[in-house]
């Protein structure tokens, strides 16, 4: 009787210790983002507006992210994550056009990841040219007040892409590509709303460079039902309303980018452009758009940052109300500065600004959705934000 109870304690301490083997072999984290602030709009619609917002200078989002171990250098590795509205408490971010919000709406992928063959990944996820190239540019470094005016380029990664397999190579000598494919999903014509996104960055040093190319076509010009969501480019510059792509009714989007950022000392500069072409379906204009942004960020102390950034946006043709003023294309530019004070790793408070003059298009400063009745607006946010 006492030899059995020794074999079983013997039996229980080495299924004990191969469970808590298993269980070191494989995690599973909780992340998320809460960013809350005032703003004030110069001229949203003809008025002025004050508003508490949210996600000016991060993302109001939540998430789990994990991997197992499955040996030989090989991982399983999964990401759920969801955008909501901090003001309201309400499901946020990207959803298909005319559709209901989804519960993981910003990513929810399954994949494999090697140490020697790269990663595959199967799922909801951001676009390879977002994932490559975005994180070079002010809207990363510094806050979404440095973003594109109208995100006419995607820059603040206005959409994600459905049905995506996406492939992202190992690091070799400082260098990374990725490229990811949508499929559209429509019975009988597989090209019908599919898109599709490569990448590559390189990294020496205190340089970092990239640059990608993200392409996206429609279903039909009822808008973005499946392998795109949420693509309204433009739509704050007053584009619908001029005929262009109204509800996002545009034929196919392609976007190159490239973006890179150079780190000396206390200094982080950093230069982007981009070319933005959307092809109107039959009878519909087509139109591009070129972006060149720069940015200057100066770490003062370990705690404060402050940061600097200019962009200039053309855009091939003016919207109705501007041609009938015999107008033929945009100019739009616009001036951003910003301060954040950490106050710790994970607590930090921020003010920030942005001033567009536009010509041939309406102002709409950054991200922000709002659109002035003219050609120029100030945009300005004070809040906080803590990750976790």
């Amino acid at each position: 009787m006492k030899n059995s109870k020794i074999k079983i304690s013997v039996i229980a301490v080495a299924a004990f210790a191969a469970s808590s083997a298993a269980m070191a072999q494989s995690s599973v984290t909780l992340y998320g983002m809460l960013d809350a602030g005032l703003s004030y709009t110069s001229n949203n619609g003809g008025h002025s507006q004050f508003a508490l917002v949210g996600g000016a200078a991060g993302s109001n989002k939540w998430g789990l992210k994990g991997q197992e171990d499955l040996g030989g250098g090989l991982s399983a590795v999964f990401k759920l994550e969801n955008g909501f509205n901090i003001a309201s408490g309400g499901i946020g971010g990207q959803g298909p056009i005319g559709s209901s919000r989804s519960l993981f709406n910003r990513q929810a992928y399954v994949g494999l990841s090697s140490e020697q063959y790269g990663t595959v990944r199967l799922g909801r996820q951001i676009d390879a040219v977002t994932e490559m190239v975005q994180g070079l540019t002010g809207d990363a470094i510094s806050a979404s007040t440095f973003s594109t005016p109208g995100d006419v380029d995607n820059n603040d990664n206005t959409t994600n892409q459905n049905n995506a397999v996406k492939y992202i190579s190992p690091l070799y000598h400082g260098f990374q590509v990725e490229g990811a494919y949508s499929f559209g999903g429509v019975a009988g014509s597989m090209g019908s709303g599919q898109s599709w996104s490569v990448a590559a960055d390189y990294t020496q040093g205190g340089l970092t460079a990239a640059g990608g190319y993200f392409k996206a076509t429609n279903q039909g010009e009822s808008g973005w039902q499946n392998a795109t969501a949420q693509p309204s480019f433009g739509g704050t510059l007053g584009y619908p309303s001029s005929g262009y792509y109204g509800g996002n009714a545009f034929k196919s989007a392609g976007i190159a980018q490239v973006a890179g950022q150079y780190q000396f000392g206390p200094y982080t500069a950093g230069l982007r452009y981009s070319n933005a072409q959307y092809q109107g379906f039959d009878g519909q204009p087509s139109i591009h758009f070129n972006v060149l942004a720069g940015l200057m960020q100066y770490q003062v102390t370990p705690a404060l940052s402050l940061a600097a950034g200019y962009t200039y946006v053309y855009g091939s043709a003016a919207t109705a109300a501007e041609a009938a003023k015999g107008r033929t294309m945009a100019s739009i530019n616009q001036v951003s500065l910003g301060a954040t004070y950490s106050l710790s790793k994970t607590t930090a408070v921020y003010v920030m600004g942005a001033y567009v003059h536009a010509l041939g298009a309406q102002a709409s400063a950054a991200d922000f959705g709002n659109t002035a009745s003219g050609g120029n607006q100030i945009q300005t946010n004070i809040g906080m934000y803590h990750s976790f």
